[in-house]
């Protein structure tokens, strides 16, 4: 075999239907190994973070008096790590505590780039006060906090309900 023929045989197969079902194959078994690898990192930031936050407990808010739900075995109760959804409990510049959704209580970072909105409007930091309600949205830091990106001051459940019903009441 000279250099000539192993050339033509090798173009032969790259053009040849076998070598494009292996490509497909490749590229196919390269895209699930990309999203099983992307579900991994985001299952262990999320483990990572109920792990600090577990870790930083008494450090974040003072000895436990029982066992609060993150640290039950049910994965259900598994604190979202990216953000929360609560009334303010306490301030403490530039940290606040929020009661979450799910009664845990959460460290919330403020930061000089956080962005603190009203309705449509900007304000300060200092329209953060206790028994407000907020959402927030962040990243999770190694000491079980969550570095607040965008927090949104909204109505509380109650004030929802209370403007629900004047709705209802005028619509009917």
């Amino acid at each position: 075999m000279n250099i000539h023929q192993i050339k033509n045989d090798i173009k032969s197969f790259a053009e040849s239907k076998n070598f494009k079902k292996l490509i497909y194959a490749i590229g196919i078994v390269f895209i699930i190994v990309l999203i099983f690898q992307l579900g991994m990192i985001a299952g262990f930031r999320k483990a990572s973070f109920r792990n600090d936050w577990g870790n930083n407990y008494e450090r974040n808010f003072g000895p436990m008096r029982k066992a609060p739900p993150f640290m039950r075995d049910n994965l259900k109760e598994m604190p979202n790590a990216h953000g929360a959804i609560g009334k303010i409990i306490r301030i403490e510049f530039p940290n606040i505590v929020v009661l979450d959704k799910d009664q845990t209580e959460k460290v919330v970072v403020i930061k000089d780039d956080t962005n603190i909105l009203e309705r449509k409007d900007k304000v300060t930091k200092d329209n953060l006060v206790v028994d407000k309600f907020i959402i927030v949205i962040g990243n999770p830091n190694d000491q079980g906090q969550i570095e607040a990106k965008l927090i949104r001051i909204i109505p509380s459940p109650e004030e929802i309900n209370l403007n629900m019903s004047e709705f209802n009441d005028k619509n009917i």
